[in-house]
């Protein structure tokens, strides 16, 4: 049985396109849900989108 985040996840991406995320790199949790369901990391930012000290992992759906 599927999670209700995988199988909102595979909406954003059927229904809406979604291709890339950014996940904090102190929650290992994320990273892992994101890597299961076919994402990978592409880069890193030492900040977050409002230049606070929370470094981002940039992922991508892998064969997008």
């Amino acid at each position: 049985m599927l999670g209700i985040g995988t199988l909102l996840a595979a909406h954003a991406i059927t229904a809406q396109g979604a291709t890339k995320v950014d996940v904090n790199e102190q929650n290992p949790q994320a990273l892992g849900f994101y890597q299961r369901i076919g994402f990978a990391v592409t880069g890193r930012s030492p900040t977050d989108g409002q230049g606070k000290p929370y470094p981002l992992l940039h992922m991508a759906l892998q064969n997008a």
